[in-house]
């Protein structure tokens, strides 16, 4: 049983804006970085195919799917906002991530099924984006050879280098302590969600602009 003094430095802490109700750092996050998370999760460099998968699927089905989607992913929203806390999502422990929720919520089998399909993702994800980045620098240097040898030129390109380059660059930038605590992380990928979604607005734009025929009135 906890002494008056014990917990009253406790209690001072939490009053002095130190410490969380559950006795954690206080946490520093703001609505500019919260939605600098928010779009850095959901606007990645998948939205640079998105043009081309709404042509395949047309207009009709394209919209309805894009409108499906955003509610999907406002209802999933609304779910982990209540599941922060627990049982209560106002007053409840907070969660601190996704596997704690699943744990409190769900039970520990499901938790442990949560873990698995977490870490396969993410090796996935890993495997994914490092072989992308590798194609993707090698596409770059194969059309910066061909604007100064031509396109008779073979500039053929190996992606090896670029994988072990790409890697190591994974490796040294997963020794900073709290990397994941940065702000400035977030406001860069905010910033290059933006820049896909420039991207794909202005090859759409190019793209359409190109197709268009100006034809000629001819007056009798």
């Amino acid at each position: 049983m906890k002494t008056p003094s014990s917990f009253s430095f406790g209690d001072r802490e939490i009053m002095n804006g130190h410490f969380d109700d559950d006795g954690r750092i206080k946490r520093t996050g703001t609505l500019l970085t919260a939605s600098a998370h928010v779009m850095a999760v959901v606007i990645g460099s998948g939205v640079l195919s998105l043009a081309w998968c709404l042509a395949q699927l047309g207009w009709i089905l394209g919209v309805l799917l894009l409108a499906a989607f955003a509610v999907i992913t406002l209802y999933t929203c609304i779910l982990l906002s209540d599941c922060y806390r627990s049982p209560d999502p106002a007053t409840g422990t907070r969660n601190y991530n996704y596997m704690q929720a699943v744990k409190v919520n769900l039970g520990g089998f499901k938790y442990k099924l949560c873990g698995i399909s977490q870490y396969v993702t993410q090796v996935g994800t890993t495997i994914g984006y490092v072989i992308t980045s590798a194609i993707s620098m090698a596409a770059v240097k194969r059309s910066n050879c061909f604007h100064k040898y031509g396109h008779k030129h073979g500039c053929h390109m190996l992606n090896n280098t670029y994988v072990l380059i790409f890697g190591c660059m994974e490796i040294v930038l997963s020794q900073i302590p709290n990397f994941h605590e940065l702000e400035l992380v977030s406001i860069v990928a905010t910033i290059m969600s933006f820049a896909y979604a420039g991207i794909g607005i202005v090859l759409s734009i190019v793209t359409i602009a190109g197709k268009i025929k100006l034809v000629g009135v001819h007056h009798n």
